[in-house]
């Protein structure tokens, strides 16, 4: 089926093909990911994209002396491929599989590991500059797209590369999309002449004009010159300004127009960017057609395109999010939504339709939607910022300094907590518990169900000091009835009993405080289960009274465990001098590597059976 891929061990074997046969491997090698994507779901309509670009690349490049640099990770499924994980990649995303990004322990032909966007210009100016100081002649190629060049740090590298005037190559993969559709004055810049109302009535004026084939391909041809000249006037004065040499923009999916550009870009020196258009999606009709589905489109048939429909217990969090976004912003007119390039995967589409003018995604700029929030919240307005729990990480220094310093009421909703399956380490939700612990000004608190969702949304609208900050897990809630719900402020730093017990005490924290009920029901009134929903302010009243009840603790959380819950209730009651003994449950000292959720739990002894033997292992050790 594969005639030229079955044959691709290493990029070597790329390297004497003909034309016709790189024609060739790239329609292998996009039928090669659609198939296993089909059944193995993963992030395709980005990867799709840049098959032209990675076989062009891996066709001139001495991979891995000379170092490629992606950005982000999720368009390098091609590279993955062409680099010895051909059979891999079938278990792509699964435990004890292939990463679906780069990682430098998986290949030495990933250069740079990545699964956040924007870094690849910092790291290739680094990769570039070692190269320079050690006196080697390896060559550095950064593959940006999907939206990443709007990211701060993505201007930072551009702006140092520039001025250092380092041996580098700069691919701007301009798709027009990132996972929604790219926002920014850059964007605008880039793509105003492609879009142009003017230019493209003229183009199809011209193209229906002419008749004849030949002549249409040389009138066809010439228009291509005609607007890459118009674009290269209006978009390369950008990065020529920073000190880059701009060329394109060139068609990124035709194979001959990618080697002929990067056979005259090799060999030059200095910082250099190559602008090529591509379409997300290339390829495939469907995912063509609509990129933003596509981007990651779980289970379908690949001969139809249809896709293979998710059935889900219940709601999932980040769909409760949004529809309790547009309830709150139709009870109070201050109600804004703020998302970084996120709408569609944190469920704030609904609010954007309903809500258009109160509803702000900022692209890739996790910084500047933490302190645009602030400005918003300093403005009198009541900004809900909802960014993924890793990402947020990014922001650290403004949710300190913009946020908490000024004690300005920005309500934080970090979504994808804890253990996110699939995606892996980059995008584990570990740290924001710990992190954001020891902020002053902070409120740090997580639901265990949709409900407790629901009313720290309406809690947080009334606060009047921020952040507030609500951390909710990736995936489906428990399946209570949240929309009759009646919507209850829970006062902060306030928790609740789920269950009483004779002998030991359970303290958790988020969804997973659910797991540990069940877990306790079997042991016959033997534990009591205790929810607190707000790490910071912690429930200080609560656990005196636990102190005084019990001399045995279990506390759980879905964040890592140095820092977070188990470490709030070590210090507090080491500080009351309690003769109590407490071990905790949660994400150890490591970045969890990909599999599923389940697996993930059962792996962190974060599932009912490893909390029921936990359990019985205290109960019968607590002597």
């Amino acid at each position: 089926m594969y005639e030229l891929l079955d044959k691709i061990d290493s990029p070597k074997d790329v390297k004497g093909l003909s034309a016709e046969q790189l024609k060739q491997l790239c329609a292998e090698v996009r039928q090669y990911m659609i198939e296993c994507c089909s059944k193995n779901p993963g992030h395709l309509g980005s990867s799709l994209g840049a098959v032209e670009l990675i076989v062009g690349l891996h066709y001139l490049y001495d991979c891995p002396k000379d170092k490629l640099v992606f950005d982000v990770g999720h368009q390098a499924y091609a590279h993955k491929i062409l680099t010895g994980r051909r059979e891999a990649f079938k278990n792509l995303r699964t435990q004890g599989g292939i990463s679906g990004f780069p990682r430098r322990d998986e290949s030495p032909y990933d250069a740079f590991g990545v699964g956040h966007s924007s870094t690849s210009i910092s790291a290739a100016l680094g990769f570039a500059e070692a190269a320079r100081l050690q006196g080697s002649d390896d060559k550095v190629v950064a593959l940006i797209g999907d939206g990443s060049l709007t990211g701060g740090l993505a201007f930072e590298g551009l702006n140092n590369a520039g001025a250092s005037k380092a041996n580098l190559l700069v691919i701007l993969n301009d798709n027009n999309i990132s996972i929604d559709p790219n926002r920014g004055g850059l964007h605008r810049h880039l793509m105003r002449l492609t879009t142009s109302g003017k230019y493209n009535r003229f183009k199809n004026m011209v193209w229906d004009s002419l008749g004849e084939r030949g002549f249409r391909h040389f009138i066809q041809r010439w228009v291509r010159s005609l607007k890459a000249w118009m674009v290269k006037k209006t978009g390369g004065d950008y990065f020529e300004s920073l000190g880059f040499r701009y060329f394109g923009p060139i068609d990124g999916n035709d194979i001959d127009m990618v080697v002929g550009a990067l056979q005259r870009l090799k060999n030059l020196s200095g910082p250099r960017v190559l602008h090529c258009i591509t379409t997300k999606g290339k390829g495939y009709a469907a995912a063509e057609a609509n990129p933003v589905v596509w981007h990651a489109p779980g289970k379908f048939d690949p001969e139809t395109g249809e896709r293979i429909p998710t059935h889900y217990d219940s709601d999932r969090y980040q769909d409760v999010f949004g529809a309790v976004l547009c309830e709150l912003a139709e009870k109070d007119s201050r109600v804004v939504g703020i998302t970084p390039a996120m709408a569609t995967g944190c469920g704030m589409t609904a609010f954007a339709s309903k809500y258009p003018k109160r509803f702000f995604d900022v692209g890739i700029e996790e910084e500047h939607a933490v302190t645009f929030s602030a400005g918003l919240a300093a403005g009198g307005l009541k900004p809900f910022c909802n960014i993924y729990s890793s990402f947020s990480q990014r922001a650290y220094d403004q949710i300190i300094h913009d946020v908490a310093l000024q004690k300005l009421p920005v309500v934080l909703c970090f979504d994808r907590s804890g253990l996110v399956g699939e995606d892996g380490a980059t995008h584990t939700g570990a740290f924001d518990l710990a992190a954001y612990r020891s902020v002053p000004n902070t409120i740090v608190s997580a639901p265990k169900d949709e409900i407790e969702l629901k009313n720290l949304m309406f809690t947080a609208l009334q606060a009047e000091t921020g952040p507030f900050i609500i951390r909710y897990p990736r995936g489906c809630g428990q399946g209570v009835d949240w929309k009759n719900a009646e919507y209850e402020a829970l006062p902060v730093g306030s928790s609740e009993r789920l269950c009483e017990g004779s002998e030991l005490a359970i303290i958790g924290i988020g969804p997973v405080v659910n797991t540990a009920l069940q877990a306790a029901m079997e042991f016959e009134g033997k534990v009591a289960v205790y929810n607190f929903r707000y790490l910071k302010p912690i429930d200080t009243a609560a656990l005196d009274e636990i102190a005084s009840t019990y001399k045995y603790i279990i506390t759980i959380e879905d964040g890592c465990l140095k820092g977070g819950l188990y470490g709030a209730v070590c210090e507090y009651l080491a500080a009351k001098d309690k003769n109590i003994r407490i071990e905790g449950l949660g994400i150890g000292d490591e970045f969890v590597r990909h599999s599923r959720q389940s697996e993930q739990w059962a792996q962190q002894g974060l599932d009912k059976n490893s909390i029921a033997k936990k359990i019985q292992n205290f109960l019968e050790n607590r002597k």
